[in-house]
């Protein structure tokens, strides 16, 4: 990584706006990057260059138009070399670093002139050992308490995984096969319709939980790769920052949120629900 290109490229408000755009909307052209920016065609198109060349922004042609995608990981980078390893553990609860540090959109490969839907990835600071952490995501129990749902599974590599409601029913709204076991540090899983999650030929998506320690806290990171569409992420940026806030709260107070996080989108997920009906 060129630090000094990275730290040149984000010292122009300018450029910071033109990486909060694709934050909010990835695969941007140049004309619709130009909207709403008071500058010219040319001095856009000479600041996502620059971008382009400290790596904060990559490009790709489709057709004849060539769409903006934001890499955060030269940010990540920077953070990891210069914030952590100084700061101390009550610094990283600060909603500061937290914003930062959360639902980055990370882009991933774009194949034969297809555009793949960006991972979601999510990161939380929790007062907890990574033992804690890895037995809440893993206990069927806990997890009913903190995600409504209990998930099920024996947990080593070739294992089903069920996400069952708690209402009684028994009916699994999610399911998939553990791929990798690593505790307390990392946990893969598909996370699926259940009618195919046994189809060898189906790519279900896949759910990473890692989990850093640093001290007295643990820094815990969820990525949810192989999403198939835009509206399968945006339930995704709904739902995960309310089921960890959840998690988080019950290992450090001893119990969960007053009311269930989720229902603040409850509308909207309905919503979409309805919309994704085939």
């Amino acid at each position: 990584m060129d630090a000094d290109m990275v730290f040149k490229a984000l010292a122009d408000p300018g450029r910071r706006r033109l990486l909060d755009m694709l934050h909010e909307r990835s695969g941007l052209t140049l004309g619709e990057l130009c909207e709403g920016l008071r500058m010219r065609r040319q001095s856009v198109s000479q600041h996502v260059e620059l971008l382009e060349a400290a790596n904060l922004v990559v490009s790709v042609r489709d057709g004849r138009r060539k769409l903006h995608y934001l890499n955060p990981v030269p940010i990540h980078e920077i953070q990891s070399r210069w914030i952590w390893k100084f700061e101390q553990p009550r610094l990283a609860a600060l909603d500061l670093i937290k914003s930062h540090a959360e639902e980055q959109a990370m882009t991933s490969e774009i194949t034969q002139g297809a555009e793949a839907v960006p991972e979601y990835v999510y990161t939380t600071y929790i007062r907890a050992t990574p033992e804690q952490v890895w037995h809440a995501l893993t206990d069927a129990d806990l997890t009913r308490r903190f995600w409504g749902h209990a998930q099920v599974s024996e947990w080593c590599v070739g294992s089903r995984v069920e996400h069952v409601r708690t209402d009684g029913s028994g009916i699994c709204d999610a399911a998939g096969t553990v791929i990798e076991v690593d505790r307390p540090h990392r946990l893969v899983f598909g996370f699926d319709d259940p009618a195919a999650a046994d189809d060898p030929t189906f790519e279900p998506s896949v759910v990473t939980f890692e989990i850093e320690s640093y001290r007295d806290i643990v820094k815990l990171t969820v990525t949810h790769s192989r999403i198939r569409s835009a509206e399968q992420r945006d339930g995704l940026a709904m739902g995960w920052p309310t089921v960890l806030a959840n998690l988080k709260t019950l290992l450090e107070t001893g119990d969960v949120l007053p009311q269930a996080p989720w229902e603040f989108h409850a509308e909207q997920r309905a919503a979409q629900m309805v919309r994704n009906r085939p």
